[in-house]
């Protein structure tokens, strides 16, 4: 088993729009190997405490190790983010002062070769971030039509050739048996996308592997839950910041944020409010916040990494 290392990615930008006090009640909604909690957790002693999430096992074993310091002030919770309102009231909290969402897969779990995450190592089709049971990229893989994979592919991984991609896979399944390994599939993927094509831009299996994983794990479901339950279960004055990896999340979370910013949408002319939305948020991000050149030379992974933050307003519609 691999060691859990986690670089924070953004991690100023994060404590910049958080900005953690001491005595506040946190949570990060995905723990990872610890990076970004270590820092709330300096900022918000004495007094503070952190909730921290992660469904990933060996995640939380290693943010146990990275944050022992603080034990006293942190509850570990082993579940999906997308729990987040149960999780709270499970541990007889009302609201909290800030959430942290670092989402998409870790460098870890990248890293980790049986996972399956990679295209660049051989591996079982797994791709699952949690081991707890569920369906993996080989189920998706096997069993799906092409139709259904077509839209997988396309819907979650950008691909241009998804349609060929999926036919490739399908052919290749009934002639040779069922696709196992990371290899297999890229090797398919290779042979269904034009060599002319192959030949630019980034790795060829890269977006059909964002694609199954994103399906695997449920992503973008998951993603939207967890935002509205985060809006909700901060207090008045309380921060979010959610960092993204892909132009599928990020164009999800301003879409989201977008909403909660926005009070009421009647069509004009109306004399009165009949729709009674009112503003939840007011957005801190007009641009979302993205990695230095410093932190690149560092971190070469944070390249696509965008950071959108928030903070809810009081009642009236205002801020702090």
């Amino acid at each position: 088993m691999m060691q859990f290392a986690h670089e924070p990615v953004l991690l100023q930008e994060t404590l910049k729009v958080l900005n953690p006090q001491p005595g506040e009640v946190f949570v990060d909604g995905t723990v990872g190997g610890g990076g970004h909690s270590a820092a709330i957790l300096e900022r918000i002693m004495p007094g503070g405490y952190l909730v921290a999430i992660d469904q990933d096992e060996e995640a939380l074993r290693a943010a146990r190790k990275r944050l022992a310091p603080w034990s006293e002030n942190i509850d570990f919770v082993k579940r999906n983010f997308a729990q987040l309102k149960i999780i709270l009231t499970e541990l007889n909290i009302t609201a909290v002062d800030g959430i942290l969402l670092d989402i998409g897969v870790s460098s870890h779990q990248l890293d980790e070769d049986e996972r399956g995450f990679s295209y660049h190592a051989n591996a079982p089709l797994d791709m699952r971030m949690s081991r707890d049971g569920g369906t993996t990229a080989a189920d998706l893989v096997n069993n799906l039509d092409a139709a259904e994979l077509t839209r997988i592919i396309r819907e979650f991984g950008e691909e241009l050739w998804a349609k060929r991609i999926a036919e490739f896979i399908v052919a290749t399944r009934q002639k040779h048996g069922p696709i196992t390994t990371t290899e297999q599939l890229v090797e398919v993927i290779k042979a269904a996308i034009p060599a002319r094509a192959r030949r630019r831009g980034p790795h060829p299996a890269r977006r059909t592997f964002q694609a199954l994983r994103i399906a695997v794990n449920d992503e973008l479901n998951v993603l939207e839950k967890a935002l509205h339950q985060s809006i909700e279960c901060l207090k008045p004055g309380g921060r979010l910041a959610v960092i993204t990896f892909h132009s599928l999340e990020d164009r999800l979370v301003k879409k989201i944020l977008h909403h909660a910013a926005s009070g009421c949408e009647c069509p004009p002319g109306l004399p009165v409010c009949v729709c009674g939305k009112q503003q939840q948020i007011k957005i801190l991000t007009p641009k979302p916040m993205q990695a230095s050149d410093s932190e690149l030379k560092k971190n070469p992974r944070a390249r696509s990494a965008k950071l959108r933050a928030a903070i809810k307003v009081l009642n009236e519609g205002k801020g702090e």
